[in-house]
């Protein structure tokens, strides 16, 4: 399996348009097609690098349940952090910002509650480990 590499990410929404205009104009990600209930997303370089379906009407797993606990999206820079992070406060969406040391990130619920995070890599180096400690930074600061 060492040729394996993550294809794409397949989410389950509750509102497809809803959940377009929230990916295309937070990640400026272009739609490639779209059906009554799908939708697939690329940042262009392949068909989709996000699918989106609809299921009007679904629940949300408990808080506490197994399965998917976020989607991460590696940006460019931490002032692409920051203009997310803005794009978000005007929306009134929650955003927690975590130092990992080896990172920068914002964490926030999609608006199906879809854990999503968006960061930038910090490591100086490729072998650059986690120390497993977090802090708190200002992603309005750049």
């Amino acid at each position: 399996m060492s040729d394996a590499h993550l294809g794409h990410v397949h989410l389950k929404v509750t509102d497809l348009d809803r959940a377009v205009e929230f990916y295309t104009g937070l990640l400026d990600l272009a739609v490639t097609e779209r059906h009554a209930n799908f939708a697939f997303l690329s940042f262009g370089d392949h068909h989709h690098d996000l699918a989106l379906q609809a299921h009007k009407g679904a629940s949300s797993p408990p808080p506490q349940s197994t399965g998917l606990y976020h989607v991460a999206f590696e940006l460019d820079s931490l002032a692409a952090v920051g203009d997310a992070y803005e794009w978000l406060a005007d929306r009134e969406i929650t955003v927690s910002p975590v130092d990992h040391g080896i990172s920068k990130a914002i964490y926030f619920d999609d608006p199906d509650g879809n854990g999503v995070e968006l960061y930038v890599d910090t490591r100086e180096t490729e072998d650059g480990r986690w120390n497993g400690e977090n802090s708190r930074f200002d992603p309005a600061r750049r």
